[in-house]
């Protein structure tokens, strides 16, 4: 089977779905796919010279929605080199292409939301709400109602798709999402990173690892440590990723007002070693977003045994803390700072188990191998015809919701 990936941009620094990609590689080569990725970056740019994959690089594009001509004409040239295309994102001018240029074809597209539905961002941004709302009526519907398939990380993100625009009609399949099982040898991992951040040794690190962005919550998470932060004066607060310089200005304004300059570091954007060497330094991983399909960075920390302190707005919250494996509360300051109070007032026992468990719920859920194969499983499938969305169930309401207990235990 011949696979390809349409993607506005393979640049690391653009978040989750690349990432997505280059974990799922290796796993479907092993199952006999040939993948090749398309995207819009410049033949030239750093990241797609870099790259391990085999990229069709149809930039530069010079507009925001990525508007791309040389893009919708090589898919309609090449489109049918392939058993299928996957579709990475919405709201950018990759999946419409693909849409056009695929339609009344023989291959088939399947679209990957990546969050990009979730009500969230409705709420957080009105105005913008409205633009899309028109994008929606003029292209985003008619890319999701023609493709074969619109594919969700889990059954939460799934559900809550489903009230964000109308009107709404497509086949939706949950193919799950997953990564690679980290790296062994966690000693030598956690000594590199010490030895390049020195000043964190001795110290019991709560990570956050990935790309700082008003979404993820990280100002909530420095309002909570400065809360618990008295708890131990070894705690200690890493923010590690790629951030913007004025989000990065007021969160450090943030940490000042806090008196927690001391007891922060940035540690910019780790790769390789490093990254798996902060994930093996940290006592726990902490992401208390307001919206996160699925989270790279919270498999990556199970799979390093790390118990992880989210908020119920990562899609797999569910999946977590009913294996034990970290806990979860609402995306304000005072849920994540009672998840992470709750993480310290445990019991060293009770830490063990939480950590032996993390572990088991990666390999159990989110390792990469099984999501590969349910993707084949569902390229191979072929329905008469795209079935309409069921209908939204309602939700379960549960006090925990509107409060700020965490949810599970260690």
């Amino acid at each position: 089977m011949k696979l390809l990936h349409v993607i506005p941009s393979i640049d690391p620094a653009g978040g989750g779905p690349i990432e997505g990609i280059r974990q799922l590689r290796q796993p479907l080569r092993d199952r006999g796919a040939e993948i090749d990725v398309c995207c819009g970056d410049a033949p030239d740019a750093p990241c797609v010279r870099a790259s391990e994959m085999n990229v069709i690089a149809l930039g530069p594009t010079s507009t925001k929605y990525g508007l791309n001509l040389a893009m919708l004409a090589w898919l309609r040239a090449h489109a049918g080199d392939y058993d299928a295309v996957l579709v990475e994102g919405l709201w950018q001018f990759h999946a419409l292409a693909t849409c056009i240029a695929l339609r009344g074809g023989k291959v088939p597209y399947f679209v990957y939301t990546h969050g990009m539905l979730d009500p969230w961002f409705r709420e957080r941004y009105p105005l913008k709400h409205v633009k899309k709302s028109l994008y929606w009526l003029l292209g985003e519907y008619w890319v999701l109602r023609r493709a074969q398939g619109v594919l969700f990380t889990c059954e939460e993100e799934q559900r809550r798709s489903r009230n964000a625009f109308w009107p709404y009609r497509c086949r939706e399949l949950v193919a799950g999402y997953g990564t690679a099982q980290p790296p062994t040898g966690a000693a030598p991992l956690r000594e590199a990173f010490l030895a390049a951040f020195p000043d964190l040794r001795g110290k019991r690190i709560v990570l956050f690892l990935g790309r700082i962005h008003e979404k993820k919550g990280c100002d909530l998470l420095v309002e909570a440590f400065a809360r618990e932060a008295g708890a131990d004066p070894r705690l200690h607060l890493v923010l590690a990723g790629p951030v913007e310089a004025a989000l990065r200005e007021r969160l450090a304004r943030q940490a000042a007002q806090l008196g927690l300059v001391q007891r922060i570091s940035w540690a910019g954007m780790l790769s390789g070693d490093l990254k798996w060497g902060a994930y093996h330094a940290a006592e726990v991983f902490c992401l208390p977003s307001h919206q996160e399909n699925f989270g790279v960075a919270v498999a990556e920390a199970l799979g390093c045994g790390v118990p992880v302190l989210i908020s119920d707005k990562v899609n797999i919250w569910r999946e977590i803390v009913a294996d034990g494996a970290g806990l979860a509360g609402p995306d304000t300051a005072a849920g994540t700072g009672a998840c992470l109070r709750q993480w310290l007032q445990a019991d060293p026992a009770a830490q063990a188990h939480m950590r032996a468990q993390a572990r088991h719920c990666f390999l159990r859920r989110f390792e990469v191998r099984q999501s590969a194969q349910r993707l084949l499983e569902i390229l191979g499938e072929r329905p008469a015809a795209v079935a309409p969305a069921a209908p939204a169930p309602q939700p379960a309401r549960a006090s925990a919701a509107t409060s700020a207990t965490p949810r599970g235990t260690p």
